[in-house]
């Protein structure tokens, strides 16, 4: 049975006679700007997920889904349209810049899921509350034109998948996405449980198409290690494919999710039951982003083996020029075969119907957590559906597949470039004493996340800077035009950099309105307390934006 903040003191009393294991992991405090107890939707039958409390690797299993829902992010068709035109261009060169993202990826999805268990709220939760207005709402918008920027390769890639599998135009694609989803989030009426299988059934399914195409090309296995192991950059546009493949790999609107996700769990309220689900949802997130990692490695393999073929013609050369996911089909069907082209497409397909489910969730928490802000998820998906659906058809009508592709390699820069407006806030809280009491990062781990992310923001700030000067330095506009667009230029760059500083250098002030209970001071506290005070796993909130009850509203 749930236990609602309202019945919590109820409970308590009734649970002091009975085991400790009725000991409330979290107390809540109050504060003008906290987030509200009340559930979204008041129901007894949220279908919650329940972890056993008991110490046994079993338990495991009960964390297993949310990783599987943020991997999604790393195989979207932003991810293979750029990973294409990696393997096109430079073979396995950039190989090494996924293993270094992925791992990263880890660390930091680590993170996110560490302070949503330990809190008890999720990333955009904690941004309102620590941020004021101003910066909190430059914040939030943000974060939605990351989630638009994500959903427009999901878009364009799954147009491109009904074009290779039934030729449909692709600007009839592009408008077909907007139902097709649709369809897809009627499955969380079935219950969180099976929309995770769902979704790890579709990341196994681009796994195993892609693993039948590595079987197709056959690339050479020393060439593919050697650029896996050996960093190398060679050129501006290989440095201008690396920024793209990092921000198509870490994604910021992935952190708002992850840290979400976690809060549907009912984990056992001690100390040990926090660390226990603190380590499982690491390895439950390793073994999902090692799914995805391969999968990204696959797609760069095949594409520079295809592309770097003896065998090719002449058309097929200049098909991987300029290498989109459009081109991609045909190029495979005419050098692997037939059937090599419809496994692209079935993946293709697959991934950007799931990453759309992902992104509408991800968007209903941005906007919950900023704003305190709740729609329904279809009202939701067709919002941030149809702000990516613009965009995409004016490409697409206009440019054709090639302008699309295009698109897809824009929207996947502007994903990195404002990685650090998600990426630094985490690192700030889960680095927090305040925060995060005893589970807050090691000095190792900050020092390390800290690093990553520096070098992420130097790579993107050097790049930025790089391509602005030569942009002002080699064109034939007027010199009344450059000098404009120079101050315009150099000034969003100062205030891209003002921007990052604040975050970076701005202390906490807020404490978090959810302390574990780690010593008996805090459980005296809990019992003495009244019941508007107390609060536990998993969020009725978070639970019941998952899951779209049918029954009616009880009173407990």
């Amino acid at each position: 049975m749930l236990i609602f903040p309202w019945a919590q003191a109820r409970e308590e009393k009734e649970s002091r006679m009975g085991s400790n294991s009725g000991q409330p992991q979290f107390i809540a405090s109050t504060g003008n700007r906290s987030f509200s107890n009340t559930p979204l939707i008041q129901n007894a039958d949220t279908n919650q997920i329940v972890v056993p409390d008991r110490k046994s690797w079993k338990n495991l299993f009960a964390y297993m889904g949310p990783g599987f829902l943020v991997s999604i992010a790393y195989i979207d068709p932003g991810n293979f349209e750029t990973d294409l035109q990696a393997g096109a261009q430079y073979k396995y060169g950039l190989l090494w810049i996924i293993l270094v993202a992925s791992c990263a990826a880890l660390v930091i999805q680590s993170l996110a899921a560490n302070l949503g268990v330990v809190t008890g709220k999720h990333l955009a939760e904690h941004c309102r509350a620590e941020y004021p207005r101003g910066p909190n709402f430059v914040l939030w918008v943000l974060a939605e034109i990351a989630i638009v920027a994500c959903d427009i390769p999901e878009v364009i890639g799954t147009a491109f998948a009904l074009n290779m599998l039934f030729n449909i135009p692709v600007w009839i694609g592009v408008l077909l996405t907007g139902l097709s989803t649709l369809v897809l989030l009627a499955l969380q009426q079935y219950g969180v449980r099976k929309l995770e299988f769902f979704i790890a059934f579709l990341v196994l399914t681009i796994a195993g198409c892609f693993f039948a195409e590595l079987n197709y090309a056959k690339p050479v296995a020393s060439e593919v290690l050697n650029g896996l192991f050996v960093p190398q950059l060679r050129g501006n546009g290989a440095t201008g494919l690396a920024i793209s493949l990092l921000g198509a790999m870490v994604m910021p609107h992935n952190l708002f999710l992850h840290s979400a996700l976690v809060l549907s769990r009912k984990i056992p309220r001690s100390v040990r039951g926090i660390k226990e689900a603190c380590r499982f949802y690491m390895i439950e997130s390793g073994f999902a982003l090692m799914v995805a990692f391969l999968i990204n490695i696959s797609v760069i393999s095949v594409s520079g083996a295809v592309c770097n073929s003896t065998n090719l013609n002449q058309e097929d050369k200049h098909s991987c020029e300029d290498l989109d996911l459009n081109k991609a089909s045909f190029l495979l069907r005419n050098v692997l075969g037939s059937w090599s082209s419809k496994l692209f497409a079935v993946a293709l397909l697959a991934s950007g119907q799931s990453s759309t489910i992902t992104g509408t969730y991800a968007g209903q928490y941005v906007m919950q957590g900023f704003l305190d802000l709740r729609l329904t998820p279809w009202i939701r998906n067709m919002l941030t559906r149809c702000l990516a659906i613009v965009p995409s058809l004016i490409v697409a009508v206009i440019g054709g597949s090639a302008g699309a592709g295009q698109l897809i390699i824009i929207a996947s820069m502007i994903l990195s470039f404002e990685l650090p407006f998600a990426l630094i806030p985490l690192l700030k809280f889960t680095s927090s004493k305040t925060k995060m009491e005893a589970h807050v990062n090691s000095i190792a781990v900050s020092a390390i996340t800290w690093i990553i992310g520096s070098l992420i923001m130097g790579i993107n700030i050097y790049y930025l800077m790089t391509s602005f000067i030569h942009l002002l330095l080699h064109n034939h506009w007027e010199l009344v035009a450059v000098v404009f667009l120079g101050i315009f230029g150099f000034s969003g760059v100062a205030i891209y950099l003002a921007a990052i500083a604040y975050l970076v250098f701005r202390p906490n002030k807020e404490a978090t309105h959810l302390l574990a209970l780690t010593t008996p001071e805090n459980q005296q506290m809990v019992n003495d307390s009244g019941n508007s005070s107390m609060y536990c796993l998993p969020r009725e909130d978070i639970v019941s934006m998952q899951l779209p009850q049918r029954r009616e509203t009880e009173d407990i």
